[in-house]
């Protein structure tokens, strides 16, 4: 496809991107980049953050992992579906009770600053790789199909993806997104939807045929009862409900998108929504990634394959797309991708400047122009930590989507451990004990795990989130404070 045609679309795009920004823009207070004014209708935004969660590494990590993971990643997916009914029940009461911005705030009323602004740190820096890895998938794909053509250097590339963001996200910040994920959501399915189009009808089958060979293929395997692999059964739907409540109900990304509905009851409706529509959507990629092997097959496309693997699995649904389904399927491709990057990222580096000024900078006590100051300071300072992860990790392969759950282990363990133990139990800890447990627990998973593999052969996979989490726990009632100071004030 002409790389010129795809700028001009990926332009276009980004003027409507611009006109809804400039329309939701006109009624603004000092709070709506944080909060949306709390006026957002449940409906846009349970749609609109399917948008969020899939991003590039859905996009393209799950159709490429098929042909390595069978149908395993689904056993995730159930798990996932457990954790988002947590999050409507248990965690979401919470926040709207507390009218939380940061909603690690509930950290402090339970535990102590020290702990707060701990769980906010490790926030940071999970959202921080996560954000990262998304948008690095996404820019090398733009990279390939737009700006390698015009001699473009990938750190300009990331640039550019980055300062496009900036523009339309600045003023209004979630007020914007909650909208712009809409419209973002809508591309990213369509361009699913349409390759599964395209490839039905190059491998002739009907609809009814197509269902048929995906469900009999040799790669539609759902379930894992191996104990010993990394994708058992038990070890990915645990993981998956644990991971959907670190990952969304912790997560200030997801979860601020959330408080923007008007009350309670709104926002409970949006989560569920939103996991069933998630659930359905992964679905349809995994399908996806079937025939997209099954289109490699019958044309005769070499993969790269090293050890009996398929390697740069990322790479399957970029090649198919732009060379071999014609100009109508490349341009859905170009606009689901850059609906991708835009999306999953612009609400990550929203969410990060919301955290930051609100747990670090105390930015509600501070008047309209020190506010807008200090919001532009911490939107660009992460927009330069992010560019900086993606350059680190420019040199990846393999599917990202993977590297993403494995790092969520280790940095969300923590704050899910503390979560857990403030919800469930009464107990007061040592609040300055705190950063050190969170510190030493996931290098502790991490040792674990490898003489785990080492000595037994059992990975934990993606229960590393789980162990993690445990050990916290552990920590936090060998920690526990044993009785009150006689002033009535917990001693810390």
């Amino acid at each position: 496809m002409n790389p010129t045609m795809i700028l001009l679309i990926i332009a276009s795009y980004f003027g409507i991107l611009l006109f809804i920004s400039h329309i939701v823009s006109k009624h603004t207070s000092d709070d709506s980049f944080y909060t949306g004014d709390r006026k957002s209708p449940w409906q846009v935004v349970a749609f609109g953050m399917i948008g969020a969660v899939l991003s590039g590494v859905t996009f393209v990590s799950i159709p490429g992992m098929v042909g390595n993971n069978y149908f395993y990643y689904l056993q995730f997916v159930f798990g996932n579906v457990v954790g988002y009914v947590f999050i409507t029940y248990v965690l979401l009461p919470i926040y709207y009770d507390l009218r939380l911005v940061s909603i690690y705030t509930y950290l402090e009323s339970r535990f102590g600053t020290v702990t707060y602004k701990t769980g906010s740190l490790f926030f940071l820096i999970s959202q921080s790789f996560g954000s990262a890895l998304r948008l690095l998938l996404a820019a090398k794909i733009l990279q390939y199909a737009v700006f390698d053509a015009f001699k473009v250097p990938f750190f300009m590339t990331v640039i550019i993806i980055l300062v496009l963001i900036w523009l339309y996200t600045n003023k209004s910040g979630i007020k914007t997104i909650v909208w712009t994920d809409t419209l973002q959501t809508f591309f990213l399915i369509s361009a699913a939807v349409i390759s599964i189009y395209v490839v039905k009808s190059s491998l002739n089958l009907s609809f009814a045929e197509t269902i048929t060979s995906v469900t009999n293929h040799e790669y539609f395997k759902v379930f894992d009862w191996d104990m010993h692999s990394g994708s058992n059964f038990f070890k990915q739907f645990i993981s998956g409900v644990l991971i959907a409540i670190a990952m969304i109900g912790l997560d200030q990304n997801m979860m601020q998108k959330t408080l923007t509905c008007k009350n309670i009851k709104e926002a409970q409706r949006n989560i569920l929504t939103f996991s069933l529509i998630l659930a359905v959507t992964q679905f349809l990629f995994l399908g996806l990634g079937v025939m997209l092997y099954m289109y490699a097959q019958k044309f005769g496309i070499q993969l790269e394959i090293e050890n009996g693997q398929f390697i740069n699995t990322d790479n399957l649904f970029p090649l198919l797309s732009l060379n071999h389904f014609g100009t109508f399927a490349s341009v859905s491709f170009i606009l689901g991708i850059t609906a991708a990057s835009f999306s999953s990222s612009d609400s990550a580096l929203t969410a990060l400047t919301t955290s930051f000024t609100h747990d670090f900078l105390d930015i509600q006590h501070k008047d309209s122009k020190q506010k807008k100051r200090l919001k532009n300071l911490v939107l660009f300072g992460f927009s330069v930590v992010v560019f900086t992860i993606i350059m680190l990790f420019s040199q990846s392969k393999g599917d990202v989507i993977s590297t993403i759950f494995k790092v969520a282990g280790y940095t969300y363990g923590p704050l899910l451990g503390l979560y857990m133990f403030g919800i469930f139990t009464k107990i007061r800890i040592k609040d300055s004990v705190v950063p050190y447990i969170c510190v030493l627990m996931p290098i502790a998973t991490y040792i674990l795990n490898h003489y785990s593999i080492a000595f037994f052969k059992f990975d934990f996979g993606f229960m590393n989130i789980f162990v993690n989490a445990l050990l916290t726990v552990i920590c936090l009632v060998i920690f526990k404070v044993k009785r009150e100071s006689g002033d009535g004030k917990t001693p810390k």
